[in-house]
């Protein structure tokens, strides 16, 4: 044991080391709960989160094919041309707690996927490659939109399951360990005491009796 935790070997010490380490374990033991709920709302989510960024790795490969086709067809600069003006895409969002845990939900937000008409672009001008460009990535955008709170989610519930991981650790291979040491030297040396107190009493009385 070293000399920073090293107690003074006195009956109020460890009684007081003795509440340390049990209120140690308290903490050890509702982390460890906490932790254990953690995981079982990640592994709740996470299954489904995984499912949303397969479909958004597709709709990803297809809007990029398409947008080749496009350029193909129309150029960068004429494609650029129908994309004006910018489109400004307002999404309200709720603040929530997740195990005390803050995450966001989306609760108002636009549907990104248009018609040809919303886009105001004639038929002849856009072509079936432009519009089928656009559409592709309209969709990537609210598949995104959608997932946008799930995956915050999963990102924060998986910061929260390390954070009570280090805590665990903590409380139970450093803090209750050496509760647990100053204990039992301090046990050690009270025990050593009232047995040289014994002895003592014992050679006074022998002395005493002669």
């Amino acid at each position: 044991m070293s000399q920073r935790e090293r107690l003074a070997a006195t009956r109020i010490n460890l009684l007081r080391a003795r509440k340390e380490l049990a209120r140690v374990q308290k903490g050890a033991s509702l982390v460890r709960r906490k932790r254990e709920a953690l995981v079982a709302e990640l592994f709740r989510i996470a299954r489904p989160a995984m499912d949303v960024r397969s479909r958004i790795a597709a709709a990803a490969r297809e809007a990029s094919e398409s947008l080749v086709d496009a350029l193909g067809v129309h150029g960068a600069g004429e494609l650029e041309r129908m994309s004006w003006p910018v489109r400004e895409v307002v999404v309200e969002l709720q603040p929530a707690t997740v195990w005390g845990i803050p995450v966001s939900d989306v609760t108002a937000r636009p549907q990104l996927r248009r018609s040809l008409a919303a886009r105001a672009l004639a038929p002849a001008t856009a072509g079936p490659a432009a519009s089928n460009a656009a559409s592709r990535f309209e969709a990537l955008a609210d598949l995104l939109i959608d997932a946008a709170p799930r995956e915050q989610r999963v990102r924060r519930l998986g910061e929260a399951v390390s954070r009570a991981s280090r805590q665990l650790r903590t409380l139970e291979h450093q803090l209750a360990p050496r509760v647990a040491r100053q204990i039992a030297a301090v046990r050690q040396q009270l025990d050593e005491r009232e047995r040289e107190e014994r002895l003592r009493l014992k050679h006074v009385q022998h002395r005493r009796s002669r």
